[in-house]
């Protein structure tokens, strides 16, 4: 169900406590909506059809369409070749599964400093953002009130093209991001010294 909570597991609990600094305290923590499809594994995973589809059909056709025969060594181990890119056709077409697994490692919290994102992968990327950071905070959200708090963009350069990309950044998909972003408001005011 979509708008049922989850409790937020003791291990990140704890990974938000060692982040804290003294005198830090959170005022707000969630962990993001978990879906199969977002954004960046569909386009995994479309991708994956057709070169799934080709490496087998490749191995198929380098095998003769039967039944490889070891015994004779030589060309009976060529269609081997093509097993790599089924296995990486394989995970293309798991990617849906590894970002929902994803969302259930995440989590964002609001403290009375700064905003924070835990971003798990082989590592866990820890994002710290000052209130200096948030002055152009925005949010997009959708008809049932869900969305995400963008923060910011990261932005790179692709090595094949040469050409720059970017991503947004932030707290994606939770349940009340207009709260969320007046609270990251608040929290700019609060730093900002009076009189500007």
């Amino acid at each position: 169900m979509l708008n049922v909570r989850r409790e937020i597991p003791n291990e990140l609990q704890e990974r938000v406590r060692r982040e804290l600094e003294p005198g830090e305290s959170v005022r707000w923590m969630e962990q993001p909506i978990p879906k199969f499809f977002t954004p960046m594994s569909i386009g995994a995973f479309l991708f994956a059809i057709p070169w799934t589809a080709f490496a087998v059909f490749w191995i198929c056709g380098a095998s003769g369409f039967k039944r490889p025969d070891f015994s004779g060594g030589g060309f009976a181990f060529f269609p081997l070749f093509g097993l790599p890119f089924v296995l990486i056709g394989f995970g293309m077409l798991l990617s849906p599964l590894w970002f929902y697994r994803k969302a259930f490692r995440t989590v964002y919290v609001v403290t009375n400093r700064r905003a924070i994102t835990f971003d798990p992968g082989w590592t866990t990327t820890i994002r710290s953002y000052a209130p200096a950071q948030l002055g152009n905070v925005y949010r997009k959200e959708k008809r049932n009130g869900t969305g995400s708090v963008i923060l910011g963009q990261r932005v790179w350069t692709d090595s094949d093209s040469n050409q720059r990309q970017s991503m947004d950044v932030g707290f994606m998909n939770i349940r009340d991001p207009q709260r969320v972003e007046r609270m990251l408001k608040e929290l700019v005011a609060q730093a900002t010294p009076s009189g500007r």
